[in-house]
């Protein structure tokens, strides 16, 4: 059954989920859940809020740190890129450095979404308790953690090769960008993938110095990834999104969403095959390739109906998963 957005159960059901994005959403699920939703039932606002502070909880709160997705949807390509150059298994320093890196700049990606969005996220049933849009912390605030988290990851990058450091400006800018790429372009989810794609540039070089073949085929990929699972993730938004203005790859490929999904992970697979043929990787990882390409039928299948918000945003998580079994069919191809 399908309810329209301003039902009290889809409004209670989308506030147990939270937006994507590098940068791009996500809210606390369990977090929301408790929380009842006090919009003004005409205009949609939240009434005032108690005098903004900056405390652990509101912080915590902020930069997602109970919903770790996006940081795993961040630092996965990159691990694929680590892996790939290594030709085996990396070096445990540079897994540290970016796995801490995916988590501060996610973290700092959200907050600086929110400074963008606090005025949007105050129409929308599902982000209106964000600590920016309900007044719990303020511009000033999110700006001090943001500061915090970029001077920490300048510290890691620091610790890299120079062409490495000389690459990670762009990767502030893209993550600057991205915020305001669904007010310009109804295809925002493609600068998301640019974005978390760089990170597979800079992993590159990294490991090895330089950028081969191989590192831009799977910052193609990591793009086409992006756009299949982000445009997933945007179908929780549909309703909301048109009717305050914000552009989408779910609203603008319509009923045609599975087949622009479809592509985007069919392109996706094949440009990691081409990596993965280039690298010479052994059978292992073609034999996972093949099985992702099922399971991202099987996803594909069931977009052609209805996608309920709350399944859409199970579909969306499950490409943490299928990006760890790429992971490990890379592991395994240099292996066997």
């Amino acid at each position: 059954m399908e309810y329209p957005h301003n039902h009290p159960l889809y409004r209670n059901l989308s506030s147990l989920h939270n937006r994507w994005g590098p940068l791009s959403e996500l809210t606390a699920p369990g977090l929301s859940a408790t929380l009842p939703s006090m919009a003004d039932p005409v205009s949609g606002t939240l009434p005032p809020s108690p005098s903004p502070h900056l405390t652990w909880s509101n912080v915590s709160r902020l930069i997602r740190l109970p919903n770790q997705t996006g940081t795993w949807l961040l630092l996965l390509p990159t691990l694929w890129a680590l892996v790939l150059a290594a030709e085996g298994f990396p070096s445990w320093r540079l897994i540290i450095i970016f796995t801490l890196g995916s988590f501060l700049m996610r973290s700092a990606g959200v907050v600086l979404n929110d400074l963008a969005d606090r005025s949007l996220d105050r129409h929308v049933a599902r982000t209106q308790r964000r600590p920016l849009a309900s007044g719990e912390l303020t511009s000033n605030h999110a700006l001090v953690v943001v500061a915090i988290l970029l001077a920490l990851a300048a510290i890691l990058v620091s610790r890299l090769n120079v062409l490495t450091m000389l690459l990670s400006p762009i990767a502030l800018l893209l993550a600057a960008l991205y915020p305001f790429a669904k007010r310009v372009i109804h295809l925002p989810q493609a600068i998301l993938g640019i974005a978390f794609g760089w990170g597979t540039i800079m992993a590159w070089t990294a490991s090895r110095e330089t950028i081969d073949a191989q590192a831009w085929f799977v910052f193609a990929a990591t793009i086409c990834w992006a756009i299949g699972y982000d445009t997933i993730y945007a179908l929780q938004d549909q309703e909301d999104d048109r009717r305050i203005g914000v552009k989408s790859s779910a609203l603008f490929f319509g009923p045609y969403t599975w087949l622009a999904v479809g592509t985007a992970l069919a392109v996706m697979l094949m440009l990691l095959g081409i990596a993965g043929w280039i690298a010479k990787i052994g059978w292992a990882f073609y034999v996972v390739l093949t099985a992702a390409g099922f399971y991202c039928l099987k996803q594909i299948r069931e977009l052609r109906g209805p996608v309920h918000p709350a399944r859409a945003f199970h579909l969306f998580h499950e490409h943490v998963w299928l990006g760890s079994a790429i992971l490990i069919g890379m592991i395994a191809g240099f292996l066997l």
